[in-house]
């Protein structure tokens, strides 16, 4: 009998629970004792003692160590609260099963907050307290009384301390760090000699001078005015390996200029820029009331010190407008670029407002716009500057005379003095004679007259020799000798350049009747000056520039 065939579905796989994976229990944060000194502190310093307390007492984490309690004693917490903390951390109730005893760290950080806030009598209580139960100090704790007792002004208890110090063997054995304060406490009260031995007993010791201790001499030099001693102390720190350091410096200068050392000042500060040390601000005001005082330029100090350049400027409320800012910011960055068409346009737009600019940032364009060969945007400033009334540096107007002067611009040039003159700044003998000869070896002895006639103040041997010579190559012998009855009308005595000129101008005239007749009174003046020995800086300048000088 046949069957039917049973076809059968395929087995199904039976899905297998997945296990339950459990989540790793978080790892409880660390706590470090930074963190620990930082909510103690806090807690001092925001609570007052009877909230403090019980804040203390429940904190976790806190450990009732000597580490700790050190710590945040080093803190600086305020005084009482320091002081309650301190019996805090030995008393039953912060360590109830072991009792915590302070060693020398601890009493050390608070006798170091007693001598700090001027409680002598609360610190000698707390070293005797100290020393009942046999905590041994160390050189630390001695040299932490020690200095504060010199600070005090009692210096004989601070000598009896360091004698206690020298007579005690193992860890009261007195360090570089008590040398130095011990040096310190000596000179601040003027027994020289007794710290120039301590000095000398340190180094037979064997200790090497650290940069303190160097300081602590110097300091004391200073206040005796022997500066040139400071800076062989500096040169035999470097010698040895060790860089005077910021508060070296500070301190240096602050004594310099209270002193009015200001040759010594320089020498500092030249170091200070080399290494990029700076001065704190009320130091640097100091040495700028010094300088100013001096009459010395500051530029070395603000250079120095360019976080404080600003300070003893007085400021101009137009220059801190947000309009004026945009347009310096837009200017910098096109001189920056190089932009002087754009530069020339923005000048112009600003000399249509009215706007007052910053004289220094004018004549830094000038002098790149002439150096770059584009005095076109130079004299577009000068314009804007005579109009809203700037007044520029001497170098940018000396920066367009002579880009105008070599290019025989000359009606510019005269332009560009006569604005020089209203604006207040004046050529000098020197540049002015050079400006006369060019522009009489040009064949422009009038603007070389004009220019003479404007500046009266710099008429003297050298600029009257000087259009004297103008006159002579355009050809106007007459109006040069004028020049010289001038001269003698005013009291200005010739010098051997002029007679020089002289001779030489009316030989080439012609004229050799008057040149004999100068040269023999040029003659007579040498051998009368060679017996006064009479010679002004204009007669040595006017020689300078003429005798021998034939072109």
């Amino acid at each position: 009998m046949l069957r039917r065939p049973r076809h059968f579905l395929p087995a199904k796989h039976r899905r297998r629970p997945k296990p339950l994976h459990k989540q790793p229990a978080e790892s409880p944060t660390p706590t470090y004792t930074r963190d620990i000194i930082r909510r103690v502190t806090n807690i001092l310093r925001d609570h007052p003692w009877s909230a403090a307390r019980p804040l203390l007492l429940s904190l976790p984490g806190l450990t009732w160590d000597s580490h700790t309690v050190a710590r945040v004693l080093k803190t600086h917490p305020p005084l009482q609260k320091a002081f309650l903390f301190f019996r805090l951390a030995s008393s039953p109730a912060a360590n109830p099963k072991a009792a915590f005893r302070h060693d020398r760290y601890t009493y050390t950080s608070m006798l170091h907050l007693l001598g700090e806030a001027g409680r002598i009598p609360a610190m000698l209580r707390l070293l005797a307290e100290m020393l009942r139960p046999g905590v041994d100090p160390d050189a630390a704790t001695l040299t932490t009384v020690m200095h504060w007792l010199g600070r005090a002004g009692d210096v004989d208890a601070a000598m009896s301390v360091w004698e206690e110090m020298r007579s005690r063997r193992g860890r009261c054995r007195p360090t570089l760090v008590s040398y130095t304060a011990c040096m310190k406490i000596l000179f601040d009260a003027g027994r020289v000699a007794e710290g120039k031995r301590v000095f000398e007993e340190m180094v037979a010791e064997g200790l090497r001078p650290s940069c303190t201790t160097y300081t602590v001499l110097i300091e004391h030099l200073a206040d005796a005015g022997k500066f040139e001693a400071t800076l062989e102390i500096m040169s035999d720190m470097q010698d040895a390996g060790i860089e005077p350091d910021k508060a070296l410096c500070n301190i240096l200068v602050q004594k310099c200029s209270r002193a009015g050392e200001t040759s010594v000042m320089t020498l500092i500060l030249k170091y200070m820029k080399e290494k990029l040390i700076v001065l704190r601000r009320p130091i640097f005001l100091e040495a700028l009331k010094a300088l100013k005082a001096s009459g010395e330029r500051d530029n070395l100090l603000r250079e120095v010190n360019p976080h404080l350049s600003s300070e003893g400027i007085d400021c101009n409320p137009t220059f801190s407008h947000l309009g004026y800012i945009t347009d310096r910011s837009m200017i910098m960055y096109l001189l920056a670029a190089r932009n002087w068409s754009a530069i020339e346009q923005m000048i112009q737009e600003l000399t249509t407002r009215n706007v007052k600019f910053e004289s220094h940032i004018l004549s830094d364009i000038i002098q790149a716009s002439c150096a770059n060969c584009r005095p076109s945007c130079g004299l577009t400033v000068l314009h804007y500057s005579l109009r809203v009334g700037n007044q520029l540096n001497r170098s940018a107007y000396s920066c367009l005379l002579g880009q105008y002067l070599r290019s025989d611009s000359f009606d510019l040039v005269l332009k560009i003095v006569e604005g020089m003159i209203k604006s207040g700044c004046k050529l000098g003998s020197y540049l002015l004679s050079v400006l006369i000869l060019r522009l009489g070896c040009a064949g422009h002895s009038s603007y070389a007259a004009h220019i003479f006639g404007l500046l009266s103040a710099d008429q003297n041997v050298t600029t009257y020799t000087a259009l004297m010579k103008a006159y002579f190559q355009a050809g106007e012998v007459d109006k040069a000798l004028e020049l010289l009855s001038q001269m003698k009308t005013y009291e200005i005595s010739a010098c051997a350049g002029t007679y020089e000129v002289l001779i030489y101008g009316l030989q080439k005239a012609g004229r050799k009747h008057d040149s004999e007749h100068y040269r023999r009174e040029r003659m007579e003046m040498q051998w009368h000056r060679q017996y006064c020995d009479e010679h002004s800086p204009e007669d040595s300048l006017c020689n300078h520039l003429f005798c021998g000088f034939h072109g």
